[in-house]
């Protein structure tokens, strides 16, 4: 049978190079971008727990909660004001990341860095001074049009600026700084909740600034790509600085690539329009669907309102912030594992384990969930190790998604793209995924409302569909240089439809491709 389910055979070339002191550390500095993303998903839903937050903006939340202290665990946080209060971020990155497509590929991966830092830390200011309800949506705003800019240049960045035998680790450096920043959230939640006075929400989100500030500042400093200064016309420079970043001075096989690569781009007058073009049918497809099967985990049902879900399972406020704490801890734990093992093991086997894994623990949850709660959402007296049991569960699913879906779902987008379109899609894996992170925060409380435990159930079905997804149509990406991911296309068994070697002249694929140009057999 045609192949393309297992492992990829890579494309015959390697580009001599070092994982170099000196890349290590750009990308390091590079991807803390993650870290603006990640506290802001920590940060608000604990917030949204606070009474005294929610006294001051959402009163009628407060009094609903107070009053259903006792009824339909289910339904007393149903606020469509309080989760546009969460989601209206989501709304402002998607738009921000068309505009951040634009300035990444004219102006450079280091500008769109530093306007994401500046906008992310305009934002933070204003929330942490909030005197009403038109202020937090502001502030929220402008934080998503910082994250809509973070999130579309540091993927690219680090894909560029790593070696392809290292990319996968380096590029999980973004992941990792999203988990590190929802786990310092969600324990300066837990002690500012404590602060007398109830004016410890004001702390939690004015701290963005400081995250905010270190993308600003390390943007300053930090030195563009190759790929983005053979872009913008710096050739020697650009040969120059891949010298340094490799750590060797024969860098003419994979500089040729690349200049390659940009004069096939430079070609494209509508990079919009010409993602559209049947030959990258299958990179347009992994960029929409790949994004969306992301948030169809349900992974930030979990993390934007851990504290509130926690509460609902029967902790106590303090309780539920340090459960969403414990599972911080697990998310960073486990992102750590991929960057382990995310070049070595591959990345279809981390998102099939992670799939199974999720799987089983949404079943789980579910159960517990709903034999207690039921559908009446009354769990009546719940005993603290079944609290607990269900706390684990969360934590193994958790764990699943964040060194699989989690990662991965902003290392692979980044990675299959052509220079020629690379900005544009990058920019549309940006927009999916905060499309569905707006419609699931949007929508989530009054899922859980009407679905009740069946909400886990319905992420599932979805769980079960990507893993299905990823089985049959992702090809294994590792170990193959960025300028050269043509050829897995060209050999899997299904996308080598779309491939038709006339589309790619003189390409180095076809000569990588040592005459394979079918698909190959497993």
């Amino acid at each position: 049978m045609a192949g393309g389910f297992g492992p990829g055979q890579g494309t015959g070339k390697a580009y001599p190079g070092n994982l170099t002191l000196y890349v290590t550390v750009t990308c390091m500095v590079a991807a803390m971008g993650g870290l603006i993303f990640g506290y802001d998903i920590g940060i608000s839903g604990g917030v949204t727990t606070m009474d005294s937050f929610l006294k001051k903006f959402f009163p009628a939340v407060y009094r609903k909660e107070k009053a259903d202290s006792s009824t339909n665990q289910y339904c007393k946080f149903d606020s469509q004001t309080l989760t546009m209060f969460t989601s209206s971020l989501y709304l402002a990155a998607l738009l921000s990341s068309i505009v951040a497509s634009t300035v990444t590929r004219i102006f450079g991966r280091k500008l769109s860095m530093l306007f994401g830092g500046v906008l992310f830390l305009a934002g933070a200011l204003i929330n942490g001074l909030a005197q009403a309800v038109w202020m937090l949506i502001l502030g929220r705003i402008l934080l998503g049009f910082g994250i809509g800019f973070a999130n579309q240049s540091v993927p690219l960045y680090l894909s560029e600026m790593a070696p392809y035998k290292y990319r996968g680790a380096l590029n999980i450096g973004f992941q990792l700084s999203i988990t590190i920043g929802i786990l310092v959230a969600n324990v300066l939640n837990y002690f500012f909740a404590k602060i007398k006075g109830g004016w410890g929400w004001r702390l939690s989100l004015g701290g963005a600034m400081v995250p905010a500030l270190i993308i600003t500042i390390g943007s300053l400093v930090l030195p563009e790509t190759p790929n983005s200064l053979i872009e913008r016309g710096k050739g020697e420079e650009a040969k120059s600085k891949l010298k340094q970043i490799r750590g060797v001075d024969d860098v003419d096989e994979e500089f040729s690539d690349l200049v390659a690569a940009s004069e096939a781009s430079k070609m494209v007058e509508h990079p919009w329009a010409n993602l559209l073009q049947k030959k990258y049918r299958p990179q347009l497809t992994m960029a929409i669907l790949i994004p969306c099967f992301q948030q169809l985990t349900g992974i930030n049902v979990i993390m934007f309102y851990a504290p509130v879900l926690f509460k609902t399972i029967g902790f106590g406020s303090d309780a539920s912030l340090m459960s969403a704490v414990i599972t911080g801890v697990v998310n960073v734990g486990a992102t750590v594992v991929s960057i382990y093992g995310v070049d070595k093991w591959g990345r279809r086997f981390l998102f099939l384990q992670g799939g199974t894994q999720m799987l089983i623990c949404q079943i789980v949850v579910a159960a517990c969930i709903g034999a207690k709660f039921g559908i009446q959402g009354d769990p009546g007296n719940l005993p603290k190790w079944y609290a607990i049991v269900v706390v684990l569960f969360i934590c193994i699913y958790v764990a699943g998604f964040a060194w699989s879906w989690g990662p991965l779902g902003w290392l692979v987008p980044s990675e299959i793209f052509p220079l020629e379109i690379r900005s544009a899609a990058q920019s549309i894996n940006v927009s999916v995924n905060m499309i569905f992170t707006f419609i699931i925060a949007q929508i989530f409380l009054n899922m859980l409302c009407h679905l009740k435990f069946g909400l886990f159930l319905f992420f599932a079905f979805w769980v079960v569909i990507m893993t299905i997804f990823i089985f049959f149509f992702l090809p294994e990406t590792k170990n193959i240089p960025i300028e050269e991911m043509v050829i897995i296309w060209k050999e899997h068994w299904f996308w080598s439809r779309y491939m038709v070697d006339v589309d790619y002249p003189g390409h180095g694929a076809v000569e990588m491709g040592n005459g394979r140009h079918g698909p190959k057999s497993v």
